[in-house]
């Protein structure tokens, strides 16, 4: 093997002029050069694919002996080996961007998601630059990289149209090409797409049968196919990351039927049905223990009778969405078997970044949001049942029941979120590398963690880890190389001390034992009042005997407890743990939680064609008055279309002309819309067109009078009972003079929404009473920067 010359510690790889004579004429004989060689990592470095599924409990996929088939890992576990003891940081942005770094989620300043990221440089959401990502070392080294679905490491004052890019996958990430979506969350539908950093529709429609997971699958066999086609020579790094099966569960109906009947006896015996497959199968160890269900999570038998129909039906939908995801992603592998590089391809398939998501309350919810806004009563028993047969279609934005939640993690204890127990953190892997492992089918039991992944590809592909990139000094990867379990299954285990913690929910593992506090239940978001951080009670589990930490040992053990506790400490001191946060509302606002906001003042100026605006990159009208002013020309035949849409089919709000008559809406969750319409069409020519929203005040979530005017004259009058405090959503997004994605009204439809008159300029103004209902065209600008 010809040795590699090039220094890859320094990144990009300095180039090295040739020495030697230089002739005056390139025609003399004695001239020479070498040839130009394309980049290229060390010789015999593999191909790399990388699936991580999101939300996907340890016991879910009968993969690990859970009630969802999925062939796919199933085939890849046969020909690779199990991890069963592989952990993650218990949510999804922080596990993703430690995996495609190499270091702990707070080190790259993701200490949870974006969407609560504050001034604390272990909650910023921005990743420093001394801790590049895995993509970039390896583009740099002469792969080919690409990444195919979810990314929700932008930090939220990034993610409008104009960037700044450095966070997203193909501007700083290191991925050469990027067709997903950027934020926790999609609809599987109809979602909102980006193919590198601009924004695309859908391929097709939902009644065209177009479906997300399929899309992306699509576009990444396509992706590998040209790449082995055209630079063969070259290996390449896929990182798969799929909307599923976070919610909105969607997934075609004949996936759904498959599972129909199977969770009529619901989580209790769910859960008791896995734990013996999972033993059956040699997933868990014989003598490992099923924990017992917490007080904070009901009892099936407790259930309302009239509920549990609708709670087997959310089960059905989620193990079908499972499923569902599992065979497009068995089309990557099929794509990897055709192209003849399935021997010498690495990979990871990650079964969740966190466990299963408790987040849609004891019910399950019909729309998710609904829990998001503190508005989850408004899905009452009733309504459900009413629903029950569109739970999984376009018309929903579901999510299952806590109960199920907790029965996908069996045999462990608590959920997503709740980083102290293996619940949270605990997700089964398998590593498939027909090159590289002797043990096809073996079980792996080294405690191991997503930080690991960075370092053990960098060790199969031969490269150093860098330690300069870009001009900026590298600090070094935290993880430890899984390459030594690859062909010894009795290795004596090398990440032997791993910190957790997420919103004060913490806990240390350290040569077998673990000490674990949970602070904070996931799916309790009402503002109750939490107990002080040292008030919390820590336990303690002997990972050598207990496998599920279902015996504590605290009160056997105080001075192991205490010498673990003391390590927590250590280690998150270290990290950028401290401060702890648990806040929840001040977190979300921009202001009180320190981070930028793209938009301040109060007042925002928008222009036709402006679209894919995130409620993030929009002054938020929430718990408050506000105003919004439009210019247009209407021709002799009359305008109709969308002048401003915030939100879409399960929450928001429009402003737009039907029938010829101005009209606002307001969309609460989709279960309640209230529609203000003029009382006489809008006539031709030039005119100013302006509603306000007088809020009641008095708290969140109040109703609203409405008023409309065209050139300052009322023309209609209306009222909102009662508005979304929180979120209006997490995919849709603010679009002016048209509407992406669902529409907030069933008026229109997003393909005939654009407005058919001319459209020069909107502005949304917080309060009501200014410029006695009509803005003077010629002062608009001023008027509007003086109120930023």
């Amino acid at each position: 093997m010809t040795p590699d010359s090039h220094a890859r510690t320094m990144l990009p790889i300095p180039d090295r002029p040739a020495h030697g004579l230089t002739t005056y004429d390139a025609k003399d004989p004695d001239t020479r050069y070498p040839p130009i060689e394309p980049l290229t990592p060390p010789a015999g470095a593999p191909n790399v694919l990388v699936v991580l599924l999101d939300d996907v409990g340890f016991g879910a996929s009968s993969t690990f002996g859970g009630p969802c088939l999925t062939p796919t890992a199933d085939q890849l576990a046969e020909g690779g080996l199990r991890y069963n003891r592989f952990h993650t940081t218990a949510l999804c942005a922080p596990t993703r961007q430690a995996l495609l770094t190499g270091r702990n989620h707070h080190s790259v300043g993701m200490g949870s998601i974006t969407e609560t990221a504050t001034s604390a440089p272990g909650n910023s959401s921005v990743r420093p630059n001394t801790k590049a990502p895995l993509a970039m070392t390896l583009k740099l080294n002469g792969y080919s990289t690409a990444q195919f679905g979810k990314c929700h490491e932008v930090p939220v004052w990034q993610t409008s149209p104009m960037g700044p890019f450095d966070a997203w996958p193909s501007g700083g990430g290191g991925f050469e090409a990027f067709y997903g979506f950027i934020g926790g969350e999609n609809n599987q539908w109809e979602p909102a797409l980006y193919d590198g950093t601009t924004p695309v529709e859908p391929p097709a429609t939902e009644e065209e049968g177009y479906h997300l997971t399929e899309d992306l699958a699509d576009r990444a066999v396509s992706w590998m196919r040209q790449q082995k086609a055209l630079m063969p020579e070259k290996p390449f790094f896929v990182y798969f990351a799929p909307g599923a099966t976070h919610a909105p569960h969607h997934v075609p109906s004949e996936w759904i039927e498959k599972y129909a009947g199977q969770f009529d006896d619901g989580w209790d015996v769910q859960r008791e049905r896995t734990f013996a497959r999972q033993k059956e199968l040699g997933v868990i160890p014989a003598d490992a223990e099923l924990t017992a269900r917490h007080d904070e999570i009901p009892a099936w038998d407790d259930m309302p009778d009239e509920l549990k129909p609708v709670l087997a039906r959310q089960m059905e939908v989620y193990a079908g969405f499972l499923e569902h995801t599992d065979h497009h992603v068995g089309r990557l592998i099929e794509a990897l078997i055709d192209l003849e590089v399935i021997e010498d391809t690495i990979i990871y398939y990650i079964i969740g970044d966190n466990g299963a998501s408790a987040e849609g309350t004891a019910n399950g919810a019909f729309n998710e949001m609904a829990n998001f806004n503190g508005m989850a009563a408004l899905e009452t028993p009733e309504f459900m049942v009413s629903k029950m047969d569109e739970f999984g279609s376009p018309s929903s934005y579901n999510h299952y029941s806590v109960g199920w939640a907790w029965a996908m993690n069996a045999p462990l204890q608590w959920t997503k979120q709740v980083a102290s127990h293996w619940g949270g953190t605990r997700n089964g892997t398998i590593v498939h590398w027909p090159n590289g492992i002797e043990d096809p089918g073996g079980l792996r039991s080294q405690f191991t963690h997503v930080i690991d992944l960075a370092p053990t590809i960098l060790e199969a592909a031969g490269l150093p880890e860098p330690t300069m990139v870009n001009g900026v000094q590298q600090s070094p990867m935290e993880g430890t190389s899984m390459l030594y379990t690859f062909s010894d299954a009795d290795a004596v285990e090398r990440h032997d001390l791993q910190y957790f913690e997420m919103f004060a929910n913490r806990g240390i593992y350290h040569q077998g034992w673990s000490a674990v506090t949970k602070h904070r239940t996931p799916w309790v978001m009402d503002g109750r009042p939490l107990p002080a951080f040292d008030d919390d009670v820590w336990e303690l589990y002997d990972g050598s005997t207990d496998f599920s930490q279902a015996r504590d040992l605290a009160d056997e053990h105080p001075d192991k407890l205490r010498q673990l506790q003391r390590l927590w400490l250590i280690e998150a001191t270290k990290y950028n743990v401290l401060p702890m946060d648990d806040r929840t509302a001040e977190r979300l606002e921009p202001t009180m939680a320190g981070r930028p906001t793209l938009i301040r003042g109060r007042s925002q100026l928008f222009f036709p064609g402006m679209g894919r605006l995130s409620e993030n990159s929009v002054v938020s009208i929430k718990n408050k008055s506000f105003s919004i002013t439009a210019e247009v020309d209407v021709p002799p035949s009359g305008a109709n279309g969308v002048i401003i849409a915030q939100g879409g089919r399960f929450g928001g709000w429009a402003v737009y002309v039907h029938d010829a008559r101005l009209t606002f809406v307001y969309n609460v969750l989709g279960i309640q819309s209230f529609t203000t319409r003029a009382d006489v069409p809008v006539p031709e020519g030039r005119h100013q067109l302006r509603m306000e929203f007088d809020y009641d005040g008095g708290g969140l979530a109040k109703g609203g009078d409405v008023t409309l005017f065209c050139d300052g004259d009322d023309v209609g009058t209306g009222r909102v009972d009662r508005t979304q405090p929180m979120i209006f959503s997490a995919d849709e997004t603010t679009d002016i003079g048209y509407e992406s994605g669902t529409t907030v009204t069933a008026d229109y439809s997003a393909r005939d929404s654009r407005f058919t008159g001319k459209l020069h300029w909107v502005q949304l103004d917080l309060g009501t009473d200014d410029h006695d209902h009509f803005i003077d065209p010629t002062e608009r600008l001023r008027v509007a920067l003086s109120r930023q």
